[in-house]
């Protein structure tokens, strides 16, 4: 991610932070039951207890509260451009490990996690015409073991003229590039409007 583009993302997030506070209108979710609603169908990829997960954008970590919410333990880490959504995160959850940084900052070894996902985070724009979601992808597959899930907004179902400073993809193009990364890839938008989900199993 290029220095001023991370920047104009910190910016947006503080400013969203010192709105709203602890809220999913912080992190641009419209309410907390869609919020569950992505988190439910990204862990019915298969996560189990004692598995490790790491949560690129993790935001609050409440992706952690819900997994463990369900009596699933796991070992997990968050990792977020934020600092004051991620102060905010550790405040709320002191015994998880939360990092602060993009997920090319840390030099995590190769398939240092059973798990990694994502939820919303490379829905901004960033102007690079795909190139870095498709970096975090692979990077993201290289630090399994066991898989991938993300999620992103479906350009078939949304006006790109009402989003602003986020960006919605296309489904199959991007299945199509998770597959020539992990051919045992697999799209789900099943379960909202204007979402889809992307497994990809080691």
């Amino acid at each position: 991610m290029n220095p001023d583009t991370r920047k104009r993302l910190t910016a947006i997030h503080r400013a969203s932070f010192a709105t709203h506070g602890y809220k999913p209108d912080t992190l641009f979710w419209s309410t907390r039951g869609i919020q569950k609603t992505r988190f439910r169908v990204l862990t019915d990829i298969g996560i189990a207890c004692g598995d490790s997960l790491l949560d690129v954008g993790c935001g609050f970590a409440d992706l952690a509260g819900f997994i463990h919410g369900a009596g699933t333990v796991i070992d997990y880490t968050g990792i977020d451009l934020s600092p004051e959504i991620l102060a905010q995160g550790q405040q709320l959850n002191p015994n998880l490990n939360l990092l602060c940084g993009d997920l090319f900052d840390f030099n995590f070894a190769d398939q240092s996690f059973d798990w990694v996902m994502l939820s919303g985070t490379l829905n901004w724009q960033l102007h690079d015409k795909g190139g870095y979601e498709r970096r975090a992808l692979t990077q993201m597959f290289r630090l399994c073991r066991k898989g991938v899930a993300f999620n992103m907004l479906d350009a078939r179902k949304i006006d790109p003229k009402l989003l602003g400073d986020l960006i919605a993809h296309e489904p199959l193009q991007m299945l199509h590039f998770c597959q020539s990364i992990a051919p045992d890839s697999s799209l789900r938008d099943d379960y909202l409007d204007n979402d889809f989900t992307i497994y990809m199993r080691s």
